[in-house]
Order: C-alpha cells, then sequence, then structure tokens
C-alpha cells in the first residue's frame, strides 16, 4: 500500500512538552559533520512513541478513536492511578556507527522503575493489535520507549543523496553523551495524526486520554 492512500497516518504517542536544549552550538550544527539544524526534533513536538498505525479511511481513524477511549479505565489501572514520572539521560545511537549516524535518542527510565508505564503501553498495544490497526512490521515488536533527539531524514535539502543520509555524531557523542535531559510527567496518551499539527505545535490530536495527574498539596 503506497503512502498517496493512506488517509491518517497516525501514531500513539506520549508527550513530553515542555522539552527544550540548545540547537545553535556550534559543535551540533556544522555542514562538514553532515549536521543541520532541520534534522533536531521541534521541542513541541517531542514525545515517545508506543505503535505506528494504519489509518486509511475515516472509518478506521473513527476505530482508533472508539479503542483509545474504551482502555481509558484499563490504563488508569495499570498507573495504578498514580501519575507517571520519567527521566531522560544521555544518548544512545539506533543503528549504525558514531561517524554515520541516522538517529539518535534519549534513552527513558521511568522513575520508580516499578513497570506502571511500560504496563500501560501494553495495554494500548494488545488493544490496536486486537482492532487490526497496528501496522504488520509493528505488531510483534518489542517496545522500546525513546525519544527521538535527531533523525538524518529530517534533514532539508534540495537535492538528497546517500551522504546526506547520515551524519557524524562523534563531538555530539562527546559533549552530550551523558546529558541530563531532565525528569518528567507524562499527561496522557494521544492519538496523533502525523505532518499535521495543532496550534499548540504538537501533532494534530485525533483523541486523547488522560493520565493520573499530579496532585501536590497546595
Amino acid at each position: 500500500m503506497g503512502f498517496a492512500y493512506v488517509y491518517c497516518a497516525a501514531f500513539i504517542t506520549l508527550s513530553l512538552s515542555p522539552f527544550s536544549y540548545s540547537d545553535n552550538n556550534a559543535v551540533l550544527l556544522s555542514t562538514d559533520l553532515g549536521i543541520d539544524k532541520s534534522m533536531f526534533i521541534k521541542p513541541k513536538t517531542f514525545h515517545l512513541t508506543v505503535l505506528m498505525l494504519k489509518l486509511w479511511n475515516k472509518d478506521r481513524v473513527n476505530a482508533a478513536v472508539e479503542v483509545l477511549k474504551s482502555i481509558s479505565s484499563k490504563v488508569m489501572d495499570a498507573l495504578d492511578n498514580r501519575p507517571i514520572f520519567i527521566r531522560l539521560k544521555g544518548l544512545e545511537l539506533m543503528r549504525g556507527s558514531l561517524a554515520k549516524a541516522r538517529v539518535l535518542y534519549a534513552p527513558v527510565e521511568e522513575i520508580g522503575d516499578d513497570g506502571r508505564l511500560l504496563h500501560a503501553c501494553q495495554v494500548i498495544i494488545d488493544a490496536f493489535n486486537e482492532a487490526g490497526l497496528v501496522l504488520e512490521k509493528d505488531a510483534t515488536q518489542k517496545l522500546k520507549l525513546h525519544a527521538t533527539v535527531m533523525n538524518a531524514r529530517h534533514r532539508k535539502s534540495k537535492s538528497r543523496t546517500r551522504k546526506l543520509d547520515s551524519f557524524d555524531a562523534r563531538g555530539i557523542f562527546k559533549q552530550y553523551g551523558s546529558e541530563e535531559w531532565g525528569e518528567y510527567i507524562i499527561p496522557e496518551a494521544h492519538l496523533s495524526q502525523r505532518f499535521v499539527f495543532d496550534e499548540s505545535g504538537y501533532y494534530h490530536c485525533c483523541a486523547s486520554i488522560p493520565f493520573p495527574e499530579n496532585k501536590k498539596a497546595d
């Protein structure tokens, strides 16, 4: 099935906004290293991907919305009705070598390490698998939550060559390989439409379900 037939390219995401980092550092922005500002994930769209969906018509989009809404209570139960916090620290490479990197990401660590987040994600994955809305290649993949920071495929260039499909990440790892990117609460699970954005700058929301709030005493 070609992309032209896709009505809604969508995925389930966990928003990490607001997220911030400096993408103007001379070490990072270097044409010689194959690095361009357009390769960095925009802070307003920073997220964790739970799974990709195949929604090629309006009926399937509506079905995905209903599936997500129907499992809200199960997700809350999986999270033990307590807010979920994560920590992002360091950088890792998605295949390849540092000299010819394609994707860099920040590993995700659940604070408390009691497995609630993965349990909740598995509830979501199982529901969409049962509904037949998951991409075949993703249906049997083990979930590896990660926050993509750089992706060579996002590079804006008039001429795409094999050389431009990668970049030299050695300097980035030397300077930021152990960087602490912060701790975040995950507020919701989001049925996001790719390539379309809301006023907030985040992906267009087709539907969402809340995660437990962090209720602090006054």
